[in-house]
């Protein structure tokens, strides 16, 4: 009967835990580890600031490419320089996730 409480427990803990698990890497003010996600963006092989996937479903962000004025959550203008942050596309083990939309960008 003693084993009863520990397997509660054990269970209990483990459905605390899985939420914080699927937590998004970016808060809810759209920024991740310090770095706003609207601006100017530049794409890197190598060394980037951020390692973005882009996915269908999911995303941590929806991103929505603009030509001028890239000041909202969500909204990316790609430049060659003078860049906010970098980007490095990768398939694995991204620092975020991302799909592309033509409206309502920012954070899901």
């Amino acid at each position: 009967m003693k084993k009863l409480p520990i397997i509660f427990t054990i269970i209990l803990l483990v459905a605390m835990t899985i939420p914080a698990m699927a937590a998004s890497a970016i808060n809810q003010d759209g920024y991740y580890k310090g770095i706003k996600l609207c601006g100017r963006v530049k794409v890197v092989e190598h060394f980037a600031d951020i390692k973005v996937k882009v996915v269908d479903s999911f995303p941590d962000l929806k991103v929505k490419v603009v030509e001028s004025f890239p000041d909202d959550i969500g909204e990316w203008k790609f430049v060659e320089s003078g860049e906010d942050f970098t980007v490095q596309f990768v398939d694995s083990f991204p620092d975020i996730k991302i799909k592309y939309v033509n409206s309502f960008p920012g954070v899901k």
